[in-house]
């Protein structure tokens, strides 16, 4: 069993804390996602569990076996930087052997793991080239395939995919979870991108500040956001906020614009509140209420309008093709039924 066990670490720099208190438990075979902002401790956790950072404090396992003290290449794990670090000189078949060369495995065995791994990864023809021959996600899979090679009980991706371009990064992202499929080896991967997460992850872990705000499938965490942070993290374009009070089975904005409720919720007369609904929950509706367009974006299956509503912004994903320009005047309105409600003070989900 390969299931990881985080329980209680911290992370201290002198009088600085990086990490107060963490505990996350990763089961065996489970793909999982730290994601949130620069900053916010993701990587330092994923460079403790292979212990190229030491903790502060609490306990780390992997496949049931506490590991704080052992070097890395004793945990029986294997890392894919942002960085592919291949070796220059070497050929793609050197690159990806080259950890079993130094456990001294015997040459046929390597030379079966590279030619299985390569296999997996559509790099046979490739395996005379040397890394200034290859494109970036040609190295990118190089750097993966030196990690199946090890067999390792789990896989640690460091944001794999930052040095990529946009299509290779898509590509990248669909080679990487049907990799997890066929190996289905436990992985950790740590990605500032939510779209990443979201596509990739059988469970989110959303961080900031070095706190674990929310832990979820992904689309647990799009449909119920934890608090406001969460909420405005996950999902892109991001969830429209709005401020004001609840009247019956409206909301009322601070400028006065009465927004739909499923229903009216007992309890919420008085709070301040944050109204949260997700761009695409918008429609053109002559129901709705007045916003001036100010920006039309069209991707070409949709079109993604920023408008202006009072003071405020307000982000519109259309799925039809809309004839809209800058200064227009339209009516939009959310649907009820995936309105979101938030405590201001707090910032957290209101039931």
């Amino acid at each position: 069993m390969s299931e990881v066990t985080i329980a209680n670490v911290r992370k201290t720099y002198g009088s600085a804390t990086v990490i107060p208190d963490v505990s996350l438990d990763i089961s065996d075979g489970e793909f999982v996602i730290l994601v949130g902002p620069s900053g916010c401790g993701k990587s330092t956790l994923l460079r403790m569990i292979a212990g190229l950072e030491a903790i502060s404090g609490g306990d780390i396992a992997i496949g049931g076996r506490v590991v704080n003290n052992l070097q890395p290449k004793e945990r029986d794990i294997a890392m894919v930087f942002q960085n592919y670090a291949l070796y220059p000189h070497m050929t793609v078949a050197d690159n990806m052997g080259f950890s079993l060369r130094l456990s001294k495995v015997p040459k046929g065995e390597i030379a079966d793991s590279v030619a299985k791994a390569a296999g997996i990864l559509g790099l046979t023809a490739l395996l005379d080239r040397y890394p200034g021959q290859l494109s970036g996600g040609q190295r990118q899979r190089v750097a993966m395939g030196r990690a199946i090679v090890r067999n390792p009980q789990v896989f640690l991706f460091d944001e794999p995919l930052s040095n990529l371009d946009a299509k290779l990064r898509v590509q990248m992202r669909a080679e990487i979870k049907e990799l997890h499929q066929k190996l289905k080896t436990t992985t950790i991967y740590v990605t500032h991108d939510q779209i990443e997460a979201m596509t990739m992850a059988d469970k989110i872990v959303v961080m900031r500040s070095g706190i674990i705000e929310q832990i979820g499938a992904p689309l647990d965490l799009y449909d119920r956001p934890k608090n406001l942070f969460v909420a405005s993290f996950i999902g892109s374009p991001s969830m429209n906020l709005m401020r004001g009070r609840a009247e019956g089975s409206h909301f009322v904005t601070t400028d006065g614009h009465y927004l739909p409720l499923k229903q009216a919720r007992a309890g919420l007369e008085g709070r301040a509140l944050v109204y949260g609904i997700r761009p695409e929950h918008l429609t053109l509706s002559d129901d709705g209420f007045e916003v001036e367009i100010a920006v039309v974006e069209p991707t070409g299956s949709e079109s993604h309008v920023l408008a202006r509503v009072g003071h405020a912004d307000l982000t519109c994903v259309f799925r039809e093709r809309v004839a809209l320009r800058a200064g227009d005047k339209v009516r939009v309105r959310p649907e009820a039924k995936s309105v979101h409600i938030f405590d201001d003070r707090t910032g957290d989900r209101v039931e």
